[in-house]
């Protein structure tokens, strides 16, 4: 792949770009709020592979900008555990995804260390770290004592989310999930439509099922994101096209995006969001969509393998235990499972990096893997970063998904995202920094189609417009 790195300008650039165009989550329940751990979670304490039980970093205050997620939810509920075994005390910036994006992107490329410890994930990690903006992880491994090495036990972590998570093979960030995309169903309306969902549906037989279910149940047979970023909308949305053999750019870097097989997918996602999917579509993000389908809102959900969990979770959710799942939907192309990651990584401008990093192992070690299964349920556990978690006979009884999220996570590749050979890497998204721009524009003219104001023709004719430009001024189209 070609790249050309205008740092600064560049992403200051695309930041001023995505911060006029790019729209919040909506959520009600976490906004752009900083939070202190002051609450307890009434769990006996466990002592981390790094924490130690000292408190030589006693007043150490750290700031962790984080995405409002039920997993970082719990994460935050736990946190006086390593407060009270480290003296360090933990503050958190807790934002939708969308505005994650932005606030962070500013500060890291700004050197303004406001955060510590940031969420990211594997798009931005090898990018962040070409810039410099955040710590090479792999001296701070290398300085841990034999003891803490073998609790914390890197090699546990999958291979294929460390690769994603590093830039000329050194570790740059830590996953706290990992996750590829499934199909959820709630087999109790699909039943009641007389439907009968194989583990490796094509989009034919899913859409046949959504508008059934919809008949059956007067309510939506299936939720897909619609709202506008590249993280949003554009995670489920670029699996689908993938899936139907489009894709952004083809090996010369000629854009795609008005291709016959990319304008068919757009078209048929648009279709069916209006034939079967959730009422004002264009605002449902990841979040919103949990909350419907936990409610028992909808037949159908496509999205990621994190939130099976949160379904089976009988905390939170009201079908617990009538959840069915299949593998990402195939059309032309099978296996279209998405490959994500949401990591913790350290600012290079932060002043207490020692202390970030004992955060950062003990939020994504063995142990606090251990404390959230113990005091939330195994359900709820981190999943996809460690195979002992796949190992661990506790979880295996809470989890009726492991098996398939394994099998999801395995097929997924990131390298070889398409049917036609494309010169970028990532599933859901094009690994260059302009992505972060192009995509939430991208997603905006899509988002224009699902309103109706605009054809799928014409919005996709402006999206290739747009990506046209991007592979000539970024230097990769010669």
């Amino acid at each position: 792949m070609v790249k050309r790195f205008k740092v600064l300008s560049a992403v200051l650039l695309i930041m001023a770009l995505v911060i006029a165009g790019c729209g919040s989550s909506g959520n009600k329940d976490a906004g752009n709020t900083q939070q202190s751990s002051n609450g307890g979670s009434g769990a006996a304490a466990n002592e981390s592979a790094n924490s130690g039980g000292d408190k030589k970093m006693e007043g150490v205050s750290l700031t962790v900008a984080t995405v409002n997620n039920p997993d970082m939810k719990i994460m935050q509920k736990l946190t006086p555990e390593f407060e009270k075994e480290t003296g360090i005390r933990i503050n958190y910036v807790v934002l939708p995804e969308n505005d994650l994006r932005k606030q962070v992107t500013m500060d890291v490329s700004s050197g303004a260390g406001k955060f510590d410890i940031v969420t990211i994930g594997t798009y931005d990690t090898p990018i962040w770290a070409k810039n410099g903006w955040i710590e090479n992880l792999d001296q701070f491994l290398g300085n841990m004592t034999d003891e803490e090495k073998q609790a914390y036990d890197l090699e546990d972590i999958f291979p294929v989310i460390r690769d994603a998570l590093s830039y000329e093979n050194k570790l740059y960030a830590i996953p706290f999930n990992a996750e590829s995309s499934l199909l959820f169903y709630n087999k109790e309306k699909l039943a009641k439509a007389g439907v009968e969902m194989p583990k490796n549906p094509t989009w034919d037989q899913v859409a046949e099922a959504a508008k059934k279910a919809k008949a059956a149940n007067n309510e939506p047979g299936i939720i897909i994101r619609g709202l506008p970023g590249w993280g949003e909308m554009l995670a489920p949305l670029n699996t689908i096209v993938n899936a139907f053999g489009g894709r952004w750019y083809d090996e010369n870097w000629n854009a795609q995006l008005d291709s016959p097989e990319t304008v068919s997918a757009i078209k048929f996602y648009v279709d069916l969001l209006a034939a079967a999917g959730q009422p004002g579509a264009t605002t449902t993000g990841f979040t919103e969509a949990l909350t419907l389908m936990q409610q028992g809102k909808a037949a159908m959900w496509y999205d990621a393998t994190t939130a099976a969990g949160f379904l089976e979770d009988p905390n939170s959710s009201t079908i617990s235990g009538k959840v069915g799942y299949a593998l990402a939907p195939s059309q032309a192309k099978d296996k279209n499972g998405w490959l994500w990651s949401w990591a913790l990584g350290i600012e290079a401008a932060s002043k207490n990096k020692e202390a970030a990093f004992k955060f950062v192992t003990w939020a994504t070690s063995k142990e606090y893997i251990k404390l959230v299964g113990e005091s939330e349920g195994w359900v709820v556990a981190p999943a996809g970063t460690r195979k002992s978690t796949y190992e661990n006979e506790n979880y295996k009884k809470a989890a009726p998904f492991a098996d398939i999220t394994l099998e999801a996570m395995s097929n997924a590749d990131f390298k070889k995202p398409t049917l036609k050979p494309v010169p970028y890497v990532g599933i859901q998204y094009v690994a260059i920094p302009e992505f972060q721009q192009l995509g939430t524009e991208v997603s905006q003219d899509i988002a224009a189609a699902i309103a109706g104001n605009k054809t799928v023709e014409q919005a996709m004719k402006d999206a290739q417009a747009k990506a046209e430009r991007v592979a000539v001024e970024g230097g990769y189209k010669k």
